[in-house]
């Protein structure tokens, strides 16, 4: 018996229908009815991730966050996920609120890139400002044996730049500001760059990428898939 897919969209909501399109094309289906029943709450206004973490200002968006995973688990989802690297900063304080598993993005990421890639020492972490400051992938990283490597200040004013002025306003995305970001990550020691920017996968979708990079959104998509009983193709 499959389970039922929760989803807490919106941040941002192009990254969220990206999700969406993932999750269709991997589902191994022979008819309509083989698709995971899915419940996405684009919660669009939710309050900006990383500002609020920079600022400190978290409490709003905490505590919309509890109010959508509690309207999830009323619906009755079985599983919940969120296409969203910043906001698993808040991963224990939604998760102790519901009995409903949410999926940790960050955990089972690097722990791909540990599975995928042989020898890893060093994870270049590209993502935004807010994920960075929050250290939750340096955590994660330590937790599972390996260093994560950030960018340079100058590197990581690029990408954000990439992520805010182009990616979120509808823009393709400036490549040149995603390969001086990957060069750096890579002559620092990195043995693999996670894309841990939803942001990031979308520019993935739209442009050819290294083979050593590993884009978090695409672990997310296979999880939310076999935990909810279905096939991942």
């Amino acid at each position: 018996m499959k389970k039922k897919l929760g989803v807490i969209g919106g941040m941002g909501t192009e990254a969220t229908s990206y999700f969406f399109e993932e999750l269709v094309a991997h589902t191994q289906i022979a008819k309509d009815q083989d698709h995971l029943d899915t419940i996405i709450f684009n919660h669009a206004t939710l309050p900006d991730r990383t500002n609020a973490i920079l600022s400190g200002d978290t409490e709003e968006l905490t505590n919309r966050l509890i109010e959508d995973v509690k309207l999830l688990e009323k619906i009755g989802v079985e599983n919940i996920a969120i296409p969203c690297n910043t906001a698993h900063y808040f991963y224990d304080t939604i998760q102790k609120e519901t009995k409903i598993p949410i999926i940790h993005m960050v955990k089972e990421s690097v722990a791909e890139a540990l599975t995928r890639f042989e020898n890893v020492e060093k994870i270049g972490i590209m993502a935004t400002a807010g994920t960075i400051q929050t250290k939750i992938y340096h955590n994660e990283c330590a937790a599972q044996g390996v260093e994560a490597v950030v960018p340079s200040a100058a590197k990581q004013a690029d990408l954000m730049s990439l992520i805010y002025d182009e990616i979120k306003r509808g823009i393709p995305g400036t490549f040149d500001k995603f390969e001086r970001v990957y060069n750096e990550l890579m002559e620092t020691g990195s043995d693999v760059v996670l894309l841990a920017c939803t942001e990031l996968s979308v520019f993935k979708k739209r442009n050819k990428i290294y083979e050593t990079c590993l884009d978090a959104l695409d672990i997310l998509v296979r999880e939310s898939i076999q935990r909810s009983n279905a096939e991942y193709q």
